[in-house]
C-alpha cells in the first residue's frame, strides 16, 4: 500500500534565564514519552483540504428506515398471501445446529474482510493503525455500504475511519481504493469462475433468464476494467477527463466543476501512484486475493447452510454459484440492500429448491446475511486501537518471542536428550549425580566446591 510519508515533529523548547533555573528547581521537567520504533505519532490534517468528509449518517439513517419499512412488507406479505401457516410449520422443523453455521460463515466473512486489511497495512512498516481500528473499518463498510443504495457510503465511511485512526487523507483514501478494486476483482472473478463451471447447470434450469445474469456480470467487469484503466492509464483518463469535462462545463450542466477538475487532475494521479507501489508487491497482492476469495467463499455458501437447516439437500458448488449470481444482481439494484435485486435473485435460484419453504428460507437468509451483519456492525464502529505501534513491528516483536521460545525449548530437549543417553539426572542445583552402585566408592555432592568419600 502506500507508504505514509511521517509528519516532522517539532518541540518548542522555552526560553531560559531566571525564570527557568527557578522551574527547574521547583520541579524536574517531565521528558517526552518515548515512542517504539514505528510508532510514529498521531497523524492530523494540516488544512481543512485534508479534512475527510464524515459518513452520510442522514443517508444511512433513511436507509435504516427503508430497509425497516421493507421487513414490515416482508411479515405483512406473509399475513395477507396466507402464507403464514405455512411459514410457521417452515420454522418448526428447522435445524438451528445448520442456522449457526450460517451464521459462523458471516462472522468468518467479516474476519477474512478485516484480515485483508491487515495485509495491506502491514506493508507499511510505520502505520499507526491497529487491528481494532481496521475492526472499525471493516464494520463501517458493512453498516453504511448496506444501508445506502449500491453501497455508495462504505467508501467514505472507511476512508473517514482510516483517517481517525491515524492515516492522512491522501493515504487513507489510496489504502481504501486499492482495497476496494481488489475486492471487486474477487467478485468478478468468483463470479467468472462459477459461471465457467455452472453454466450450463443455469440454463438447463432457469432458462433464458440466465442471460439477465450474464449482463449483470458482464457490467461488473467493465467497471473493474474502467478502475484498472484508472490505475494503469492515469494520462489517457486525466486528458479524456479534462476535455470531458470542459465540454459539459460550456453546456452548463456541471455543478462543482473545481471539484470534479480536482477528482480528475489529482486524485487519479494519487489513485494510480498507490496502487501500481501495491501492485509491485505481487506476493502481497496475491495474498490479498485469495482472503477476499475465501471471505466471499463463506458468504455465498451460508445458503446452503439455509438449505440444510430445512432439511433439503443440496449441491455445494452449485449453492456457491448461485450465490455469487444472487450477490451480482442484489448490488446492482439502486436499492438501500440492494432490495427487488435480492429477492429476485434468490426467488430465481433458490426458490426451486426450498419449494414450500422458500418465502422462510428467503427470510432466514436475508436476516443472517442482512440484518444481523448490518446491526452487529454498528457497536464495532466505535472500536478503536489503544496504541500507537504499527502492526509490522507488532507481528515482529510476537515472531522474535515465538522463535526464542523455540530455541529454548530446543535447549532444555537437548539437555534432557543428553542427561537420558548418560544414564543422569539433573536436579535443580544443576549437579548431575549417578545412583550409587554396590562395591564402588562414590562422590556425593552436598554442595558445590565440597566433596566427601564414602
Amino acid at each position: 500500500m502506500a507508504k505514509i510519508e511521517d509528519s516532522s515533529t517539532h518541540i518548542a523548547a522555552n526560553g531560559g534565564g531566571e525564570d527557568a533555573s527557578k522551574a527547574k528547581s521547583a520541579h524536574r521537567a517531565r521528558a517526552p514519552k518515548p515512542r517504539l520504533a514505528g510508532n510514529p505519532a498521531r497523524r492530523h490534517a494540516s488544512s481543512a483540504q485534508e479534512k475527510p468528509a464524515d459518513p452520510d449518517k442522514k443517508q444511512a439513517a433513511r436507509g435504516a428506515q427503508f430497509i425497516g419499512l421493507v421487513f414490515a412488507a416482508y411479515v405483512a406479505f406473509l399475513f395477507f398471501s396466507g402464507q403464514i401457516d405455512e411459514f410457521v410449520s417452515a420454522f418448526a422443523n428447522v435445524e438451528m445446529s445448520w442456522l449457526v453455521g450460517a451464521v459462523v460463515c458471516v462472522c468468518l466473512y467479516f474476519l477474512l474482510g478485516t484480515l485483508a486489511y491487515v495485509t495491506a497495512v502491514y506493508l507499511d512498516h510505520d502505520s499507526p493503525v491497529g487491528f481494532r481500528d481496521l475492526m472499525a473499518v471493516e464494520a463501517s463498510g458493512n453498516f453504511f455500504g448496506n444501508l445506502t443504495p449500491m453501497q455508495m457510503g462504505a467508501l467514505p465511511s472507511q476512508i473517514y475511519q482510516l483517517t481517525k485512526a491515524g492515516l492522512s487523507v491522501g493515504a487513507a483514501s489510496a489504502t481504501q481504493f486499492t482495497r476496494f478494486i481488489m475486492f471487486q476483482f474477487g467478485v468478478v472473478l468468483f463470479a467468472g469462475i462459477m459461471l465457467w463451471a455452472k453454466l450450463g447447470f443455469f440454463i438447463a434450469s432457469y432458462g433464458d433468464i440466465v442471460i439477465l445474469n450474464l449482463l449483470v456480470f458482464a457490467g461488473h467487469a467493465l467497471e473493474l476494467i474502467g478502475l484498472f484503466v484508472v490505475c494503469l492509464c492515469p494520462n489517457f483518463v486525466r486528458r479524456a477527463g479534462s476535455g470531458l469535462l470542459r465540454w459539459a462545463n460550456g453546456h452548463g450542466w456541471v455543478k462543482n466543476y473545481d471539484k470534479w477538475d480536482e477528482m480528475i487532475n489529482v486524485q487519479v494521479a494519487q489513485f494510480s501512484s498507490a496502487f501500481r507501489r501495491s501492485a509491485a508487491n505481487i506476493p502481497d497482492m496475491a495474498l490479498t486475493l485469495v482472503i477476499t476469495m475465501t471471505q466471499l467463499g463463506f458468504l455465498y455458501m451460508v445458503p446452503w447452510f439455509v438449505l440444510h437447516a430445512f432439511g433439503i439437500e443440496a449441491d455445494f458448488l452449485t449453492c456457491l454459484a448461485a450465490g455469487s449470481m444472487v450477490q451480482l444482481v442484489s448490488t446492482a439494484v439502486p436499492l438501500p440492500g440492494g432490495t427487488g435485486g435480492a429477492e429476485g435473485g434468490f426467488a430465481l435460484f433458490f426458490g426451486p429448491m426450498l419449494g414450500s419453504s422458500a418465502t422462510a428460507g428467503f427470510l432466514v437468509w436475508r436476516v443472517v446475511t442482512f440484518f444481523l451483519p448490518t446491526f452487529a456492525a454498528l457497536p464495532m464502529i466505535g472500536l478503536k486501537s489503544s496504541h500507537r505501534e504499527s502492526i509490522y513491528h507488532r507481528a515482529q516483536r510476537l515472531r522474535d518471542r515465538l522463535a526464542d521460545r523455540l530455541v529454548d525449548l530446543d535447549h532444555h530437549h537437548r539437555i534432557a536428550a543428553r542427561s537420558g543417553a548418560s544414564g543422569a539426572r539433573a536436579p535443580r542445583g544443576g549437579v548431575a549425580y549417578k545412583p550409587k552402585k554396590h562395591g564402588t566408592k562414590k562422590l556425593v555432592v552436598k554442595k558445590a566446591g565440597t566433596q566427601k568419600k564414602q
